[in-house]
């Protein structure tokens, strides 16, 4: 009995050390708060060097770009870059994330350096903004936004009333082709009214003539007379 209490023991304490060394392994960070800070400030160091002689041009490698083009984005609210106020980092296994706080001329900003399987991810600039400047800009992106919405209300309300002119368009250019329509319609009949008119007249006309050349040849009436054609410039008639 006591032997196998003893064998049981000895496991027992076996299992602890097992877990406490893989404890330990997994608790044991990527870089000492040390190495932290030396890492983040060599990392601001360059990205400002870069940005005070302008050779963002120079650069090659896209994650410093980034974080180059990033740093001159904030210096438009932080000012000029003045020193390194604290640094504080957290580790998990190869993942890690830096966070300088730098001081600006205007405004502090932090500097945060992104770690992924023991490479390095990103680096960002963020300014920081105070409780009021941070309550300024939400009220004007909420005055930007409703004001944005009530501009396309009033645009879309706009073009719903101009609909009611549309059937009054469409009853003008329909009155008028109609109107197009009827006008031969309307004046066919009064030409030939006028033709009509103009054919009484020359009746007349022959009548004249007649009585005229009867007189001149000493008759008594122009029942023995035949007309065989008038001619009228513009205009022929055969009569029988």
């Amino acid at each position: 009995m006591k032997k196998w209490l003893l064998v049981l023991g000895m496991i027992t304490c076996m299992l602890g050390l097992t877990a406490c060394g893989e404890q330990q392994e997994e608790e044991a960070p990527l870089m000492s708060e040390a190495e932290a800070e030396e890492l983040g400030a060599q990392i601001v160091g360059t990205i400002n060097q870069y940005v005070v002689l302008e050779a963002k041009d120079q650069v090659a490698d896209p994650l410093l770009l980034n974080a180059i083009e990033s740093w001159e984005s904030a210096a438009e609210d932080m000012g000029d870059y003045e020193e390194i106020i604290g640094t504080e980092s957290h580790f998990d296994g190869d993942d890690g994330i830096i966070d300088i706080r730098i001081r600006g001329s205007v405004r502090e900003a932090i500097v945060e350096i992104v770690i992924e399987k023991n490479a390095l991810a990103s680096v960002s600039v963020n300014v920081e903004y105070t409780f009021g400047e941070q309550m300024k800009k939400a009220a004007l992106n909420t005055l930007l936004g409703m004001g944005t919405v009530f501009v396309v209300l009033i645009l879309i309300s706009f073009i719903i009333s101009l609909f009611t002119f549309i059937p009054k368009i469409q009853d003008k250019f329909s009155k008028k082709k109609v109107q197009e329509e009827v006008k031969p319609a309307v004046q066919k009949p009064v030409m030939q009214a006028q033709e009509e008119e103009d054919l009484t007249d020359d009746l007349e006309l022959v009548a004249v003539i007649a009585a005229a050349v009867a007189a001149s040849e000493g008759a008594s009436s122009a029942d023995g007379f035949m007309v065989r054609s008038i001619r009228r410039a513009g205009r022929n008639w055969q009569k029988a």
